[in-house]
């Protein structure tokens, strides 16, 4: 057995820390990907959870009830890195006076989705990683606000079908492009900053995740995170549609180490936007006769981002 596969079953092996029952969705990536990354957490250390609102929020807690195994805090939409950052900037005080039980170790780890993270909690988020918190922020990106109504972001790909941006005769979804975040936020010159998504073995997102909870200082990750509802897919189909986002490098897999970009993978053969865009009921308009050029638009984009990050990484070479 490779190293790589005894580091996995070892990830595998780790406890669940947030458990079944919870009322998200059926096919939802999001909660996938929060057990993925809590399974990066060692099972002796204990964790601070933040929790933007949301829909893992509304679907993972409700008081008295919750899903989450670790000390959990509900924090409003706008302010889940400032809170977590109080929080951490607590602990170290009281662990200075000495009023923490000796050999306790608590990790700060904070979830947003793409509407309280790419927008309305990014002043928040931004200030927490300038201050160098010792804390974790992870994005569960599924391109709109999908707990209010499906409505767009900032992180909304182009030409989407949202019920703020709907396709109709004078329109073809949404119209600006999404917002890069994670280089936004590698900008900040935190140690660590990585983009994964649902890989079939997990590795990725596991490795990632191990190494953003236990580097010293403010990390972020970025998880594509599939949404059943607001992509319109069916359930069984997400691990697939994060292959594809992977694989026509929509969503490359990079991380920014200490300020050195590196790209984790890349296909052996890019596969067409298309086929990215084809699984999802809310590109459906996109296959229509006549609309090919928004296809070469969006795939024009890819192409130029894809080019974008492979030069930051091979600079760092």
């Amino acid at each position: 057995m490779s190293n790589g596969n005894y580091k996995l079953k070892a990830m595998l092996q780790q406890p669940e820390r947030l458990t079944p029952g919870h009322r998200m969705c059926a096919g939802c990536g999001a909660t996938i990907a929060i057990r993925a990354v809590l399974r990066g957490l060692h099972k002796e250390d204990h964790a601070v959870i933040g929790n933007a609102t949301g829909c893992l929020e509304v679907s993972s807690y409700m008081y008295p009830y919750t899903s989450w195994e670790d000390s959990y805090i509900h924090n409003a939409f706008e302010n889940a890195g400032a809170t977590l950052s109080g929080v951490e900037t607590a602990y170290k005080a009281l662990k200075k006076k000495g009023k923490l039980k000796e050999g306790e170790n608590y990790k700060f780890i904070t979830f947003g989705g793409d509407g309280g993270t790419y927008d309305i909690g990014l002043q928040s988020l931004s200030g927490a990683m300038e201050r160098g918190h010792d804390m974790v922020y992870v994005c569960y990106d599924n391109g709109a606000y999908m707990n209010t109504g499906i409505q767009r972001s900032s992180a909304t790909p182009m030409y989407a079908d949202t019920t703020t941006t709907p396709v109709g005769v004078n329109s073809d979804g949404k119209v600006q492009y999404r917002k890069d975040l994670a280089a936004i936020i590698a900008e900040h010159y935190v140690p660590y900053v990585a983009q994964t998504t649902l890989t079939r073995d997990f590795t990725d997102i596991h490795r990632k995740s191990e190494k953003a909870i236990y580097t010293k200082g403010p990390a972020f990750l970025n998880v594509c995170t599939p949404c059943p509802r607001g992509w319109r897919y069916p359930m069984e189909d997400v691990m697939e549609i994060c292959r594809l986002a992977v694989e026509t490098c929509y969503w490359p897999l990079f991380e920014v180490d200490e300020g050195k970009w590196i790209l984790n993978y890349t296909p052996k053969q890019k596969l067409p936007i298309e086929d990215f865009l084809r699984t999802q009921g809310r590109f459906a308009h996109l296959f229509k006769p006549g609309n090919e050029h928004l296809i070469e638009l969006f795939q024009q984009e890819v192409d130029k981002r894809w080019e974008d990050l492979q030069y930051r990484c091979n600079r760092e070479e």
